[in-house]
Parts: structure tokens; C-alpha cells; sequence
């Protein structure tokens, strides 16, 4: 284990957040708030830790697999816990338990959020809760691979253990340009969005603040009725757009503005994602059809949530709560389903449960036939036994820390819709869940236990469980 190496990266990771906290300060400027010296202290505190510890280059810089998933996950907690301090001495978030469930909620895009009156917040701390969706949306060590030169070659085993999905690709031969098209992809993306928003007559900051919850798929709401707030069919239809193309895997988009368009057609995790945002609206639409004037109405509400639970980017445009159970029970399907690998959007992801249900069928096969022998094809091409081996694990280890999360959340007494959907949206990186937790409600009335577990669940949901457990294996820390 190159333990200095380690030391180093998450020092320059410090860096880049104390040099992201000055953002904030300028909004801070921009509307006269006082709440802006908070973030400009601290930014400074952890610029000058982060050179300290950062200031001695190792001499071997190489990094491997162990040290990618160490950098990854204590870089996660590390920017979590120092990014919630602004919100507790500022006074907008004075329970530091509530400030870090508020930023670990933002940094993995999940939008589940504490607060009880988002309006009362000033205009910094609302920059900066969205903001911490649009960096850890693409990933925050993304972010360092692409500007910061910390590793000489290797930077690949952080980028796997950092984007979502099974399988982890480069886009061309050097990992830092990887990155940096990833990034610039994700930049005018999002500035489209700003502009589509600003065009449909929400002001410029609400613009900023909405295309970052929905470029990184986290949906941290700037009013208090989430996109209901502006009950516009036109700003709706653009969000659902963006929300369901963030959903899509980014070499996809890559490939998409390279005109590459077949290579994108023959994805067959995009024809089943679209399929199942398709069959999802169609089905709820009709089950709700009767709550609305119109059928056009039922498809606008429908098509909203449901790009919005699929991509985990958590807007409401309705109070889904009221619809029937059995809308709101395939809203809680989507939200385990989740959005392709390779894109902002969370859940266990498309690909692995096309992968999971084609072994399935496997083995139903060779129930009939047991002599038969045949390879499970994912995107036309073989699933390597590691990727099999990887995705059985992960449904493994996802469903026992499910159940664990699911019995401490229990303890809080609420009823069983409340607790299950508050584990499921969590783990998911969603949002909002049903009930207390649900499209008008939030998180403040669960304990600190509850907190801090759920807090857990959303960094497990993020780096896809294991980057996090493999800190508690003693083999790791070994020589």
C-alpha cells in the first residue's frame, strides 16, 4: 500500500475544495450576505492543510487498485465531513449531524434534504448545497484526474472505483483527457439547461441552482414545493429531458457528438432504459388518469416523475403521495432500477440487472437442458466471469446492508412505507421517498442513529458499496 500516495492525493483533494468554497463567497458578494465569511474561513483553513500534507511529493506516485479505492472512499468522507462545517457556523444548519447528512446528500446526489424551510436559507448556503450535486455528480476525483496532475499514470483504478457501474472505460488512450472530455461534456450541458431555464422564466440564480441538481442527478430543491413552485408545463418538459439524457451513460453522448449515432443505437442498456421510462410512463399515466382533466395532464405529471426517480434526481411536480398505490409502487421499482452505468444517476443501474436477469435465465435453461452451455452476451459481446462475479457480489452485499439500514431506520417507529422508501431513496441516491419522507415531506424527524446511517447508505449507494467496506478489511492495510 503506497500510503503516501494516498496522504498526497487526498491533500490536493483538500485544496480543490477550499478553492470550490470561494464560490459560494462571490455569490455571497453578489447579494451582500454575511454568510459568505464562513465558507471563505474554512476554504482557507483546508487550502493551507491540504498543501501541508500535500506540500512533499512521494517519490513512487503510482497507483493501484487498493490505493484507488482508499483515495476514493476517504476522499468521499473527507470532503463530506469538512464541506457541512460551513452550514453548522454559519447557523443555517446548527446540528452537525443535520450538516453533514445536508452534504453527503449533496456531494453523492441524492437530494435528501433536512431542512424544513429551503427559502430561508440565504442565497450562499443554496449555491452551495447545489453545487455539491454538479461536483460529485461526475465525481470529485474525476474532477482532480482532469485539472490536478496527482499520479503518474494509473489514475484509471480511481476512475473505476469513483464512476458508476460495472464496467469502467476510457473514452481515448490517456485517462486525464478522459476526464477532461467527461467534464467538458457535463459544463455545456449544463449551461444549455441554464439558459433553456432562464428562457422559460426562471430567474438566473433558481436556473443555476436547478440545472445543477439536475446535471448531477441530485435534486436539491430551491423552494419548498420542488419544481411545483413554478407549474410550468414548458421549464417541466426541459427538466425531464435533461434528467433522462444525464441518465444516460456519458460515453454514449461521447459517441452521440462524435456522429457515432449507430454505436449508440446498438447500446442495449439504453433500449432498455428507454423502454422502461416508456412502459413506467404509460402505466401510471393511465393509473392516474382519473386525478386529472386530461390525459395530456396525466402524461406531464407522469412522464416528470418518472424521469425523475429512474435518473435519482428527486423533483416533484406533483404530490405523488396522493396518487394510487400502485403508481407509487412503481416509482419505488425505479428507484432500485436506477439510470445507466457510466451516468450521474445512482441506483443498481441498468446493466447489472439486464446482466442478473439473463443469468437467471441461464440457469432456468439448464434446469430443462442441463448439458447446455451458454454465455450470457451483454452489448453483443461476452460478460467476463469477473464482471458475473462482481454483480452476484454487489447484490449480495447490497441486500445486507439494506436490511441492516432498514432494521436501525425501524427504530425510529414511523410507519413501514416511511422507513423502507427512506433506506430505498437513500441508497439509491434519489431523494425523496413516501410518506414523512416523502414528496412534501423531508428527513429532520429522524434520530441522529438514523442519520448518520442513512448518511452511510448514500456514500455506499455512490461508490457502489465496496470502496467503502474494503476501509474495514485489515488484508487492505497490510504490506
Amino acid at each position: 500500500m503506497n500510503k503516501k500516495m494516498i496522504v498526497y492525493a487526498l491533500g490536493k483533494l483538500l485544496m480543490i475544495t477550499g478553492i470550490l468554497m470561494f464560490i459560494p463567497v462571490i455569490v455571497s458578494l453578489i447579494y451582500q450576505e454575511k454568510t459568505g465569511v464562513y465558507y471563505a474561513g474554512v476554504g482557507i483553513a483546508i487550502i493551507i492543510i491540504g498543501f501541508l500534507i500535500s506540500k512533499k511529493e512521494p517519490k513512487k506516485k503510482n497507483i493501484y487498485a487498493r490505493e484507488g479505492f482508499v483515495i476514493v472512499a476517504l476522499g468521499w468522507i473527507l470532503v463530506s465531513l469538512v464541506g457541512a462545517i460551513p452550514f453548522c457556523l454559519s447557523g443555517e444548519i446548527p446540528s452537525y449531524v443535520d450538516a453533514v447528512f445536508e452534504t453527503v446528500s449533496g456531494f453523492t446526489t441524492t437530494g435528501s434534504s433536512i431542512l424544513t424551510n429551503v427559502e430561508a436559507m440565504s442565497h450562499t448556503g443554496l449555491f452551495w448545497r447545489s453545487f455539491t450535486h454538479w461536483v460529485g455528480g461526475m465525481g470529485i476525483l474525476v474532477f482532480v484526474i482532469a485539472f490536478v496532475p496527482i499520479a503518474s499514470g494509473r489514475s484509471l483504478h480511481i476512475l473505476k472505483a469513483e464512476v458508476p457501474g460495472p464496467v469502467v472505460g476510457k473514452l481515448v488512450s490517456k485517462v486525464k483527457l478522459t476526464a477532461r472530455i467527461l467534464y467538458v461534456i457535463y459544463a455545456v450541458l449544463t449551461i444549455i439547461l441554464i439558459i433553456l431555464l432562464v428562457f422559460g422564466g426562471m430567474s438566473l440564480f433558481d436556473s443555476i441552482l436547478m440545472a445543477f441538481g439536475t446535471a448531477g442527478t441530485g435534486g436539491f430543491g430551491v423552494k419548498n414545493n420542488s419544481a411545483m413552485y413554478w407549474d410550468s408545463a414548458y421549464i417541466e418538459g426541459v427538466l425531464t429531458v435533461f434528467m433522462i439524457l444525464f441518465g444516460i451513460n456519458f460515453n454514449l453522448i461521447y459517441f452521440a457528438i462524435l456522429g457515432r449515432i449507430k454505436e449508440v443505437m446498438r447500446s442495449e442498456e439504453l433500449r432498455w432504459y428507454l423502454l422502461i421510462i416508456f412502459g413506467a410512463i404509460v402505466l401510471i399515466a393511465i393509473n392516474t388518469l382519473p386525478m386529472y382533466d386530461s390525459i395530456l395532464q396525466a402524461i406531464r405529471y407522469s412522464s416528470f416523475q418518472v424521469g425523475s426517480i429512474i435518473t435519482t434526481t428527486g423533483y416533484v411536480s406533483y404530490n405523488y403521495d396522493t396518487w394510487p398505490l400502485f403508481s407509487q409502487m412503481i416509482l419505488l421499482a425505479l428507484m432500485f432500477i436506477g439510470a445507466c452505468s457510466g451516468s450521474t444517476g445512482g441506483g443498481i443501474k441498468i446493466s447489472r440487472i439486464v446482466i442478473y436477469f439473463k443469468n437467471a435465465r441461464n440457469e432456468i435453461r439448464r434446469l430443462v437442458h442441463p448439458h447446455s452451455i451458454k454465455t450470457v452476451e451483454f452489448e453483443g459481446q461476452p460478460v467476463d466471469e469477473n464482471v458475473n462475479r462482481n454483480i452476484h457480489a454487489y447484490l449480495a452485499v447490497y441486500l445486507a446492508l439494506f436490511a441492516v439500514s432498514l432494521l436501525i431506520v425501524a427504530l425510529n417507529n414511523f410507519d413501514f412505507k416511511t422507513t423502507f422508501s427512506a433506506v430505498t431513496t437513500c441508497f439509491n441516491n434519489v431523494g425523496p421517498g413516501l410518506e414523512v419522507v416523502g414528496a412534501v415531506g423531508n428527513f429532520s424527524s429522524l434520530s441522529d442513529l438514523s442519520k448518520i446511517v442513512l448518511s452511510f447508505d448514500m456514500l455506499a449507494g455512490r461508490l457502489e458499496i465496496f470502496p467503502l467496506l474494503l476501509l474495514f478489511s485489515p488484508s487492505l492495510w497490510r504490506k
